[in-house]
This record gives structure tokens, sequence and C-alpha cells, in this order.
């Protein structure tokens, strides 16, 4: 068991990674908001941690404490102006922000190095780190969930109206799904930081962006289930097809498709639906036979 985590620790690594990112992206779909700015809030909290390891050889606790800090508060300047938007405005605003926060990392070169990113970033969280932050980052939204903000943000998601008929504050609850997305992605980009040895703007793109979109919505977007098998699919399926290079996002674009055709509700969710109804299905079953 030990040498096969050695051998894939890598691998498992990114996994979790993703998955944090995933996280991102789920807390700020649930709530109905189409927000794309997972990437720039990542990229913020990578710079902080990376900046403060290499230049002011600051531990590796305070780099993630600044990383989630600089997360939280870059969410919550956001959500301010953003948390009135819908649809699409709010895709082409946080869009922006990833624009304005990758030039500022490819241009701002007295810190950020520029394009070359930086390097000899000191390997200080390793896969026993990543697991422990991706459990408690699942449990903290799993108990967010069943609260009433979880509660809240579903109304939401499914109708507005009907949201605010019954009294919910939609701008609030949009705030607080920003700065939950901005937090959880900032600490993801520390971790990033101090995993992989050094960082680069270009990891930060639309490239992120997309992959942190299409693992959410081929996991599922309700249940926490979601966001960690759409990132653990996503992110073996390139080793799979190691082989086939060239085909490679033929194929994940492939999959994609067929998952929001055939699952709209993302392979997770659908699972969880499916397994609920047969629970139920075999309750009534066997309440129908001790009655007769």
């Amino acid at each position: 068991m030990i040498g096969f985590l050695n051998s894939y620790a890598p691998l498992l690594e990114l996994a979790l990674f993703n998955a944090l990112l995933a996280f991102s992206q789920y807390v700020v779909l649930r709530a109905g908001v189409f927000s794309l700015g997972t990437a720039a809030f990542a990229a913020l909290g990578a710079y902080a941690a990376a900046v403060l390891a290499t230049k002011l050889a600051m531990p590796a606790w305070l780099g993630l404490v600044a990383s989630l800090g600089i997360g939280t508060l870059a969410g919550a300047l956001v959500a301010i102006p953003l948390a009135r938007l819908r649809g699409v405005f709010q895709a082409l605003a946080t869009l922006a922000l990833v624009q304005i926060v990758l030039s500022i990392t490819l241009n701002w070169v007295e810190v950020t190095d520029g394009a070359l990113g930086i390097n000899s970033i000191p390997k200080t969280v390793g896969l026993f780190g990543m697991i422990v932050a991706v459990l408690a980052v699942g449990y903290f939204l799993a108990v967010i969930g069943t609260s009433s903000i979880g509660r809240a943000f579903d109304i939401i998601r499914e109708d507005e109206t009907v949201a605010v008929s019954l009294g919910i504050s939609v701008p609030k609850h949009h705030m607080i799904a920003f700065i939950l997305s901005g937090a959880i992605a900032g600490l993801a980009g520390g971790l990033h930081a101090y995993n992989s040895y050094s960082i680069t703007p270009n990891e930060y793109g639309f490239n992120m962006l997309v992959m942190v979109l299409a693992m959410v919505v081929l996991g599922g977007r309700v249940s926490i289930w979601g966001p960690l098998v759409g990132a653990v699919i996503l992110t073996v399926l390139p080793e799979i097809l190691r082989g086939f290079q060239e085909y490679r996002m033929v194929v994940q674009g492939a999959l994609l498709m067929v998952s929001i055709v055939f699952l709209p509700r993302g392979v997770a969710d659908t699972t969880l639906a499916a397994l609920r109804r047969r629970r139920i299905a075999a309750a009534k079953a066997k309440t129908g036979t001790v009655t007769a």
C-alpha cells in the first residue's frame, strides 16, 4: 500500500488540488452564481504563499493563512459589485477578473518574476497535507450544505422568485458564495505553491478555468460528492490516455458532452438519486410484505 501511494503520489496530489478547486466552483454554482473566478482566486493564493516563502522566508503555515486570507478578501471585494449581476454578466465580469490577475502576475515582475514564474519554492506540503485539506473543506461544505445557508442556496439556484417570496436575500447569499469560493480557491492555490516547487501565470489561465467548470458539471453540482468525482475522473483520464496524447482533449470533450446529454445532473448526483430511489422502492416493498 505504501509503495502504491509513493508511486502515484504526484497524481493523487494533483487530484486533491483539483478537488479543492472544484469545491470552490461548486459553492458558487450551487448558489446559482455563474462565476468563473476560481482560477483568479487560486492565483492570488498561490502567489501570496510563494512570495512569502521565497522572498520573505516565512513559514508555510503563515503562507497558507495568507493564501486563505487573500482569497477570502478577494471574494468579498468581488462580491460587492457582482452579487447583483446575473447569468452571463457574472460570467463575463469574473472572466475579466481572471484576466486582470493574470496581467498582474505577468507584469509585476519585481514581485512575481513575470512570465518565468516563481521557482525554488520549498515543498512543505505533501500528500498527507492535501488529504487533510480536502477532508476539512469537504466536511465544512457538507455542514454548510445541510444548514439554512445550504437550503437557501438550493432554493435560489432553482428559482430566485420563490427565494425572494420566502424572505431569502439573494444578494446576501451570493456574497456568501463568492466569499467561500474565494477562501477555498485561495487555500488551494497556497497548497499548490507549497507542493509543486514552482508556479507560473499560465497555470491559472483559461485552461484551469475550463477544467474546473468541467469537473463540477461532470461530477454534479448538488451533492458534495460531485466535485470529488469530477476531479478524480478528469485528473486520472489524461494519465489513462497518455498513449493517445493528440486525442486527449477530444476524448475529454466527448466525455463531457455525453455527460451533459445523458447525465445532466452529473455522474455523482445521478448515481446518488438512483440509489435513493432504489432504497425507497425496497422500503416500500418490505412494508408491503410486512403488511400483507
